[in-house]
């Protein structure tokens, strides 16, 4: 049995919706094995007041949720990414920084809850959605045994779990 706590960091490209409720999940269900970031190419700035009434429904954390740029992630005194996911297929488009640590990379796409322009409900709809998603992945993400895979069997077992339900597309390849 490991001891070793990862570090993992999602990335979006607004850091205000999908990424910051995969920091908040990961952070109550990977609590003592990860520590769960997020951070945005071009982030906005705020988080989404609907990402964060979703996560209250649910029980999770807001705390400390921010929307960043993942630049804050690339400099020397960074803390070490072990695990780096996309959620939003532009952000698995774009060139990534170089990552200290070659960190471990997958895309788990999956529809913009933010993109909903319908009524009030509509929006809550698309949030909780866009949460079980996250939250799929995450719990089969933590169920993983990290330290009996070697890389290419855990870079498949990643790809796999970005291509759950709700996925946007089929993960190729991640920044």
């Amino acid at each position: 049995m490991s001891d070793k706590i990862y570090n993992v960091l999602f990335l979006c490209t607004g850091n205000s919706a999908r990424s910051i409720i995969a920091e908040s999940i990961l952070r109550k269900i990977g609590a003592g094995k990860f520590n769960a970031f997020s951070a945005g190419s071009q982030p906005k700035g705020a988080v989404n007041a609907y990402a964060l009434t979703t996560l209250e429904a649910f029980g999770f954390p807001i705390e400390s949720l921010r929307s960043k740029s993942w630049d804050e992630f690339s400099l020397p005194e960074s803390p070490s990414i072990d695990f780096i996911f996309t959620v939003c297929d532009n952000a698995a488009g774009e060139a990534c920084p170089v990552w200290p640590g070659h960190p471990i990379t997958a895309h788990w796409g999956i529809e913009d809850p933010a993109a909903e322009n319908g009524s009030d409900i509509e929006k809550q709809r698309a949030f909780a959605t866009a949460f079980q998603h996250l939250k799929n992945r995450i719990e089969l993400f933590c169920a993983l045994p990290l330290h009996r895979l070697d890389k290419l069997a855990l870079q498949k077992r990643l790809r796999e779990i970005g291509d759950i339900e709700g996925a946007t597309q089929p993960s190729k390849a991640s920044g």
